[in-house]
């Protein structure tokens, strides 16, 4: 094992460690019920969730089985739990300072079970109404107009199915939904801009089934994203053809006069990896093509080599506060919706899965319809 990934598990679980033992605190120092004897047993709890993420995608990188599968499932959720859980005392410290700056009691002690109780309480219904949310699949329907569009094209409708994330989480049952969604809408086509897997090990071909049964009459075609690159896209790209998605890494093809090319999570991290992709593509720059590229970077790069729409996901719309401000810092407003860059347009899908907890706050999951005009 290189040494950066061991620094890295080592930094990710020193800082969850962290932030468990600043939730510890807050409720052992504000509730104050708590039974002595209970306290260290809180305490070892606490410890024990604090490694079960890290520990559970470690595992979940070698392993397949139920228990491993389980496993994950649980340090997922947990996750999500704590980041509310995390906000929450936050602001109990924040309302705990405020109380004893403005002088409101005397002997402010006796309100601090009465801060922490319905903050906890709100995360923890927070955390339930994102499991919720996740759950309710949006079918986004958009209208593109593409300049120089055959005529056969017009009319014709592609659905744009990203970050499924098929893995420990989001399984079988999962994909089975999705492909049932997708197939009420008849699409002509199917573009998937990467993140199919989540990049832990898995049954490949059992989990993505379901997608054989699509066969949309001009096919489907895929790129890679990070997750699967995370250990090797070999294995992930192997499965992705026995389901009947055609990579098209650093390729372009021709589809009934509609020109589809993708590039590689990889080679859309490096400049010049990614202009040495796109101007090795086989393509008639006076005809409009289709970019899918994972995330929606390298904009000037693809505006300037004359594509007309490029299809991205990635972001997940930021997928849980307050990572959807984040996102949006990192992205602007090109985290999820339909724009423009100069001729270029841009659409960033939120995702229809979910990565790490199953859950979705202050974003959507969805499937996109594109109408082509």
């Amino acid at each position: 094992m290189k040494v950066w990934p061991i620094v890295g598990v080592i930094v990710v679980e020193a800082f969850l460690f962290g932030v468990h033992w600043f939730v510890y605190r807050t409720w052992v120092d504000f509730h104050g019920n708590l039974a002595p004897a209970n306290t260290p047993l809180l305490r070892e709890v606490v410890i024990a969730l604090a490694f079960s993420f890290v520990v559970a995608a470690l595992l979940s990188f070698r392993f397949v089985n139920p228990l491993v599968s389980l496993f994950y499932k649980f340090a997922c959720l947990w996750l999500g739990f704590l980041n509310f859980f995390v906000w929450a005392s936050c602001l109990v410290w924040l309302i705990w300072f405020a109380i004893q700056l403005a002088g409101i009691s005397a002997d402010p002690a006796p309100l601090r079970p009465w801060i922490v109780g319905p903050l906890f309480a709100l995360a923890i219904l927070a955390a339930v109404y994102g499991l919720i949310n996740a759950l309710w699949i949006r079918i986004r329907r958009v209208t593109v107009k593409l300049p120089g569009l055959p005529q056969q094209w017009r009319g014709r409708k592609a659905v744009l199915l990203s970050d499924l994330h098929l893995g420990n989480v989001n399984g079988l049952g999962f994909c089975r939904r999705i492909a049932a969604m997708v197939a009420r809408e008849k699409p002509d086509i199917v573009f998937v801009p990467g993140d199919l897997f989540d990049g832990t090990k898995a049954d490949c071909d059992r989990i993505a089934a379901p997608l054989k049964e699509l066969a949309p009459p001009f096919g489907m075609f895929y790129s890679t994203g990070n997750h699967e690159e995370f250990t090797g896209a070999a294995h992930f790209l192997e499965a992705v053809k026995r389901i009947g998605l055609r990579d098209l890494g650093g390729e372009c093809v021709d589809m009934d006069g509609l020109q589809i090319a993708g590039v590689t999570y990889d080679e859309a991290n490096y400049p010049l990896r990614m202009k040495a992709a796109i101007e090795g593509m086989n393509r008639d720059r006076s005809r409009p093509s289709i970019l899918l590229n994972h995330a929606p970077s390298r904009l000037p790069m693809v505006a300037q080599a004359g594509f007309s729409l490029q299809l991205s996901g990635h972001t997940h719309g930021g997928q849980v506060f307050p990572f959807t401000w984040l996102t949006r810092r990192v992205f602007g407003k090109f985290t999820q919706g339909l724009h423009t860059f100069g001729s270029l347009q841009v659409y960033t899908s939120t995702g229809a899965g979910t990565w790490g907890p199953p859950m979705r706050v202050g974003s959507h999951p969805e499937i996109v319809v594109l109408t082509f005009d």
